[in-house]
């Protein structure tokens, strides 16, 4: 199986960029879709973005698309989220996911129950 660990999260200023990286050992990650999901306090995790095996089809949510961009080195085993034009209700406890499939129907793949893989997180905090 593979294991997943997030890092780049931090404080950064409304209108701000951070970029998130997911690294993955283990398995070779390139037999793996993976993903972004985030959890504010109180709140359930929410789908971010998500990534085929190998990079040819992305998907996001709709509060994130023109803003933030999914992508993946499988060569360095990671996962990378981009994330412009940071708001204050973009902070949550970002999380790495990753689903063992070559399929490209990642479109499909949006809750926490298709994926088997989990990080532990890493926190995004957005100040006004």
């Amino acid at each position: 199986q593979v294991q997943v660990a997030e890092s780049g999260g931090g404080l950064v200023q409304a209108g701000g960029s951070l970029r998130l990286s997911c690294a993955a050992s283990g398995r070779t990650f390139r037999d793996y879709a993976s993903a972004w999901f985030r959890q504010a306090p109180g709140k359930g995790r929410e789908f971010v973005a998500a990534i085929s095996w190998n990079g040819d089809s992305t998907y996001y949510g709709n509060s994130m698309k023109g803003r933030f961009t999914i992508s993946r080195d499988n060569a360095k085993n990671t996962m990378y989220l981009q994330m412009n034009s940071l708001k204050p209700e973009d902070t949550a406890v970002y999380y790495c996911a990753a689903r063992r499939t070559t399929a490209q129907t990642i479109h499909s793949m949006t809750t926490v129950h298709d994926y088997d893989y989990w990080g532990q997180g890493t926190q995004v905090t957005v100040s006004s």
